[in-house]
């Protein structure tokens, strides 16, 4: 009797330990949207990822599995909450339901963001190998988000370093590469947390950290680019519709002439910019308006960017594009759809069951990978439309040869939730990694103007209708990651996982005690 009781108790103390464990692994997850926009506070993305790489060491490919699962729920339901605000508010869903779906949605990107680390278990537990080991799995997990599934490449660890001596390094390796030095900084963390500040190991990994800081402190002086042509004048008009005003028949012709209204004052600007679908309705069915803008804009030399969805008659799609009408004309279509905003995954079970499922312009097609760049007052303008700017490798291969980057949005789907301010932070890093300055035109925030070195020289208040004028300087050229994107980390990530994986297996055989026997 004595004996069950006893086996009793260390059930329930081992069960209680593991409850714990996984509670801390949960909060440290959700601290680490505490180092990215709105709140900036970088070493909480450090102490977020040491907790979860202390949680690694000496464990099977199972619970590192679990561990990470626990880690990277608690990461995504306090940095993606915003979602919910779409499902609910916007996505017509009743708030208990609004709320199983976001919950059920971060599961999945949890799965996702868990998966590579059960190669933990395969790599040796020493030291050196594990400080390795841990950051490159760490962009393993990361890069394997912006291609399942369309991508969902959001809340990425190197986004805390937008501000810091560290975004010198972005224009040579881009997000990642900052992602992988946060790593190497929370193996570092732990390492000291462990006691082991006086290890090799630990010292050599400190004086790595301190080459790679101040090396990116003097790398942000490095001009990649450089100046090119006469700077261009720039007003953007943020109208703020509300989004369920945005596509109902009786309000069209309100927006409309509130555009109209808002942009009188400043043709004559070089480039004037309209955000995501400003203009609620197909060019079709307006002749006269676009007529009109059209005649203003070439009678002024302006040319008019305006995000509107159009439809091709040849192949019967539709598009969410941006076009620039006036003394420039063309066509961008957008290449990287929002999943049920606009397409609906296995649409023909879907489709109809609930409104959700039946949003506005959720039947869109996907744009040509090859469309030519906008040609304004001689500078090529690379488009990309709102969700599309959080593809590190889109933007580069879009931006490489144009001398400035305009994206358009309308961010009004995230309420106020902090989801405008990490598009924002998202923004910033693009024109760190392509040292291009960046045009920002949104419905309801947040619209401005983004130099070169990712530093936000003007900008509009959130929820406000307002018009923004300023000044763009274009430059010519490219940063090393405009040319090679994310794969040199991506690739240099994987080869050290394959090493440590070789090198793991080769321990595991010597120490077979069946190997000596042979």
């Amino acid at each position: 009797k004595n004996n069950s009781t006893g086996s009793i108790q260390k059930d329930s103390m081992r069960l209680t330990n593991k409850l714990q464990h996984r509670c801390i692994l949960l909060v440290g997850g959700g601290i680490f949207p505490l180092g990215l926009a709105p709140f900036d506070v970088w070493p909480a993305v450090i102490i977020s990822m040491a907790i979860l790489f202390q949680s690694l060491k000496q464990t099977s490919a199972k619970h590192a599995f679990f561990n990470s699962l626990v880690y990277g729920f608690g990461l995504f339901i306090a940095g993606a909450s915003w979602l919910y605000v779409s499902i609910h508010e916007y996505g017509f869903i009743p708030a208990p339901l609004a709320i199983l779906a976001t919950a059920l949605f971060c599961l999945f990107l949890a799965l996702i963001f868990a998966a590579p680390f059960m190669i933990t278990a395969l790599i040796p537990q020493n030291p050196l190998s594990l400080m390795l080991g841990l950051p490159a799995i760490w962009v393993i997990s990361e890069w394997m988000r912006t291609w399942i599934l369309t991508g969902f490449p959001w809340l990425y660890a190197g986004y805390s370093h937008t501000s810091t001596w560290l975004n010198g390094w972005a224009p040579i390796g881009g997000v990642l590469l900052l992602s992988f030095i946060s790593g190497l900084g929370a193996m570092l963390l732990a390492s000291i947390v462990n006691g082991r500040i006086r290890s090799r190991s630990t010292q050599s990994l400190m004086t790595t950290i301190a080459i790679l800081v101040v090396s990116g402190y003097f790398f942000q002086n490095v001009e990649w680019t450089e100046n090119t042509g006469e700077p261009l004048t720039v007003t953007l008009i943020q109208p703020n519709i509300p989004q369920n005003e945005k596509w109902s028949p009786g309000k069209q012709k309100l927006i409309l002439k509130q555009l109209a209204s808002q942009t009188n004052a400043h043709w004559g600007s070089d480039i004037i910019v309209w955000p995501e679908a400003a203009v609620p309705t197909l060019p079709q069915r307006i002749p006269n308006f676009m007529s009109q803008m059209t005649d203003r804009a070439n009678d002024s030399g302006s040319t008019l960017l305006t995000g509107i969805i159009t439809y091709d008659i040849n192949q019967e799609k539709y598009h969410n594009s941006v076009l620039a009408i006036g003394e420039n004309r063309g066509q961008y279509n957008k290449t990287r759809l929002v999943p049920f905003g606009e397409y609906v995954p296995v649409e023909s079970a879907l489709r109809g069951l609930i409104k959700f499922f039946d949003l506005p312009m959720s039947s869109l097609a996907i744009g040509a990978s090859d469309q030519p760049l906008f040609s304004i007052k001689d500078q090529l303008i690379a488009t990309v439309i709102c969700y599309e700017v959080v593809y590190p490798n889109l933007v580069a291969r879009n931006s490489n040869e144009a001398s400035l980057i305009l994206t358009v949005s309308n961010d009004t789907w995230f309420g106020n939730s902090i989801g405008p301010l990490q598009h924002m932070q998202m923004v910033q890093m693009r024109a760190l990694e392509n040292e291009k300055p960046i045009i920002r035109g949104t419905n309801n925030g947040i619209s401005g103007l983004v130099d070169h070195k990712g530093k936000i020289r003007r900008r509009l208040d959130q929820h406000s209708s307002s018009e923004l004028n300023g000044v763009v300087q274009a430059r010519e050229g490219s940063t090393p990651f405009s040319t090679t994107g994310s794969w040199p980390i991506v690739l240099l990530s994987t080869l050290l996982c394959v090493w440590l994986i070789i090198k793991g297996i080769k321990t595991n055989v010597l120490e077979d005690p069946r190997h000596d026997n042979k």
